[in-house]
C-alpha cells in the first residue's frame, strides 16, 4: 500500500467504431475536496497517438472526487474523417456528433492509482477503472 497523501490518474481512449487509438483528444482534468465543494480545473492534456495522455497534472493533496472532461466533437468532426473511410456513414441525419463531450466524475483515495479508460464511438462510449 502506498503513503501518497494524493490520488494520480491516467487515462486512454479507444475509437472502438475503428479499433484504434483517439489520437489528438482534449482532456482537462478538474478535482475537488469533497462532495459539495467547488470543482477546481487543474489543467489539460491531448491523446497522443497511442491515444494515452501522459502529462495530466497532479492532483492537490485532499482530492476525493475527480472529473475528466473529453471533447470528443473536434475528433469526430475534424480528425476522424480519414480514419472513418471503412466505417458505415453517421446514421444520423444531419444532427452532427451525438455525444460533444464526455465527462467522467469518479471518487479517488490518497496513494491510489487510478487509469480509466474511455471506449469512444459516434454513438456511445464506456468507461472503466483500468489498471
Amino acid at each position: 500500500m502506498s503513503t501518497s497523501t494524493t490520488a494520480s490518474v491516467s487515462t486512454h481512449i479507444l475509437d472502438t467504431s475503428v479499433g484504434r487509438p483517439a489520437e489528438g483528444v482534449a482532456v482537462r482534468l478538474s478535482a475537488r475536496t469533497g462532495r459539495t465543494a467547488d470543482w477546481q480545473e487543474l489543467g489539460g492534456s491531448a491523446t497522443d497517438a497511442d491515444g494515452r495522455c501522459k502529462d495530466l497534472p497532479a492532483l492537490p493533496e485532499g482530492t476525493t472526487h475527480v472529473r475528466l472532461d473529453f471533447a470528443v466533437e473536434p475528433y469526430f468532426t475534424d480528425q476522424q474523417a480519414d480514419a472513418q473511410q471503412d466505417a458505415p456513414a453517421n446514421r444520423d441525419s444531419g444532427a452532427g456528433v451525438f455525444f460533444p463531450e464526455v465527462a467522467i466524475t469518479f471518487a479517488v483515495v490518497p496513494g491510489e492509482h487510478y487509469h480509466v479508460p474511455l471506449l469512444l464511438n459516434p454513438f456511445g462510449y464506456s468507461v472503466y477503472r483500468g489498471s
